[in-house]
């Protein structure tokens, strides 16, 4: 039975270690009464890179490879499983518990600040990505999952097992939301997922260092294992510094792989990264990846977009548009003399700064977005229209495609019922819709939701070359005939002809009502894109 006021599994105040009694050498006696408050202080740190570690992976494969719910499943299901097996592995570490420690910190250092460079320059310069990636989650799961074990076992010579159990939890747990929290609102949206990985794994290797002054060596021999143990942890934090200054070039590397032409900028924000490329003479603008518009014809898509929906509505005064943060649907609405007020309602306000502020785009959109008629508003589309407010005669829809959840709420029955709230009698919606021909489902399945939302519809499509055939749906409250009237000024692509030709669908690009409606319990219309473009792109 254990002395009063000592804890469980030691005699005389000697660790019991395989059923013998050790003692703590005079020369060398264990750390002090401070030395388990800040080994705690440890665990809260390798908590919060160690989130931020798998979060930054499992959003570079989700940038990379898309489908973001697919991506963030299988890396944090990945994760986990390898979390317990390094747990399991730490049953086998019997002696040098600090050393063995402090180098799994170095190694998870090392692999997980490495990771998301390393993961971009495979992406560029091997075609086995996807089992790189999951190489790096298991290992750095394996490493991660190793060092809560063992550090309890060694902060267990100074604390009761219960009590102890009890705050490393506590910090490992409050670690997680840092993390989290750091990674959504610092991490990424100032430095990028290039630079947190190594900004992480340089924390770990301080940690690391550090706790080679705090961790009670057993024996001299252990003693003098610390010692040396710092000169690799030095060594390891200035290879991740090292690493920190140039992950900037294996981003470079990895977009030079997946965009034509030359990166002139490259951004992140909270929601998305923009990227702007020179293709001979235009410019290109993708956001996740995505190519969203080239300037040598984006005007086919805009003026397809923005011009029959006004001509349908009975009156034009007040303009809202979801979406379309780059000013390029408001320069088209801002053609028509009738039009009093445009609302822009755009969720990254880095998009709506970049249309004002970037040359190239300020200058393709005319600078809409500084207009006088024109209103931002950086908010969630589903919430702005669910807060009530003035009425709307058009409203104009120019949302990413729907290859995520997130973006497929706004396609929804719920997200057009708000829609139709604030629409004016006689008011007009339109909504980009994917390529009828590519991913006919998808068309199909926005069709049917605005017919299930109590909308009457006219789908339509445009030839735009970028993007092939694309699809929108023009729709009113009660049926309408096709808009036949255009802005005063002439078009660059639409005229008379044109605009009645959009509505004359093709054999091979009819909708079908053998589809679901898109509903936000069920997310259908996510699964037809991911399906069918992943079908396109695998040909």
């Amino acid at each position: 039975m254990a002395e009063e006021g000592k804890p469980p599994g030691t005699a005389g105040g000697a660790p019991l270690r395989g059923g013998h009694a050790t003692s703590w050498p005079e020369a060398l006696p264990p750390a002090g009464d401070g030395a388990p408050r800040v080994l705690l202080g440890v665990v809260l740190v390798i908590a919060t890179t160690a989130l931020v570690y798998e979060l930054s992976i499992a959003a570079v494969a989700s940038y990379l490879l898309g489908d973001s719910v697919r991506q963030f499943s299988l890396v944090i299901g990945a994760y986990l499983s390898a979390l317990g097996v390094g747990a399991y592995l730490s049953r086998f570490v019997e002696e040098r518990l600090a050393i063995v420690f402090v180098d799994v910190e170095l190694a998870a250092a090392l692999v997980g600040g490495g990771s998301v460079p390393c993961l971009l320059v495979a992406f560029a310069f091997t075609r086995a990505f996807e089992l790189i990636l999951f190489i790096v989650v298991l290992a750095v799961g394996v490493l991660v999952g190793l060092e809560l074990p063992l550090l309890i076992r060694i902060l267990e010579r100074r604390s009761t097992l219960r009590e102890l159990i009890a705050r490393a939890l506590t910090f490992d747990y409050a670690g997680a939301l840092v993390g989290s929290i750091a990674f959504s609102f610092v991490l990424v949206p100032k430095l990028g997922l290039a630079h947190t990985s190594p900004l992480c794994g340089l924390l770990n290797a301080l940690v690391a260092l550090g706790s080679t002054y705090v961790l009670p060596a057993v024996d001299a021999e252990e003693a003098a294992a610390l010692a040396r143990a710092r000169v690799r942890a030095a060594f390891v934090a200035v290879s991740l510094a090292t690493l920190f200054a140039l992950s900037a070039r294996a981003t470079e590397l990895a977009e030079g792989a997946i965009y034509p032409g030359e990166v002139m900028l490259a951004r992140d924000t909270p929601y998305q990264r923009i990227v702007v490329t020179r293709h001979g003479d235009a410019f290109e603008l993708f956001l996740n990846g995505n190519l969203q518009l080239s300037s040598a014809d984006e005007y086919r898509y805009h003026e397809a977009l923005v011009h029959p929906a006004l001509a349908a509505a009975r009156v034009r005064r007040h303009v809202v548009i979801g979406g379309g943060g780059d000013g390029l649907a408001v320069r088209e609405a801002l053609r028509w003399p009738e039009v009093e007020s445009i609302t822009l309602v755009d969720i990254d306000p880095e998009m709506t700064d970049l249309a004002r502020s970037y040359a190239p785009l300020r200058a393709l959109n005319g600078g809409s977005l500084d207009d006088p008629r024109t209103h931002v508003v950086n908010e969630d589309a589903l919430r702005f229209f669910g807060e009530g407010g003035p009425l709307f005669d058009v409203v104009i829809l120019d949302f990413p495609d729907p290859g995520s959840y997130a973006v497929g709420k706004l396609y929804t029955t719920e997200m057009y019922r708000r829609v139709r709230r604030p629409l004016s009698p006689g008011g007009a919606v339109v909504v980009q819709s994917s390529s009828p021909f590519l991913s006919k489902a998808t068309f199909a399945c926005i069709v049917r939701t605005l017919r299930a939302s109590g909308f009457s519809v006219r789908p339509y499509q445009a030839f735009v070359p970028s993007f092939g055939v694309w699809g929108f749906v023009l729709a009113r409250t009660e049926a309408f005939p096709a808009p036949t009237e255009l802005p005063p000024r002439p078009l660059r692509f639409l005229n008379e002809r044109a605009l009645a030709g959009l509505f004359t669908l093709p054999a091979d690009t009819e909708t079908s009502e053998a589809v679901a409606v898109n509903r936000l319990d069920n997310q259908a219309l996510v699964g037809y894109y991911l399906d069918e473009w992943e079908r396109w792109e695998g040909r």
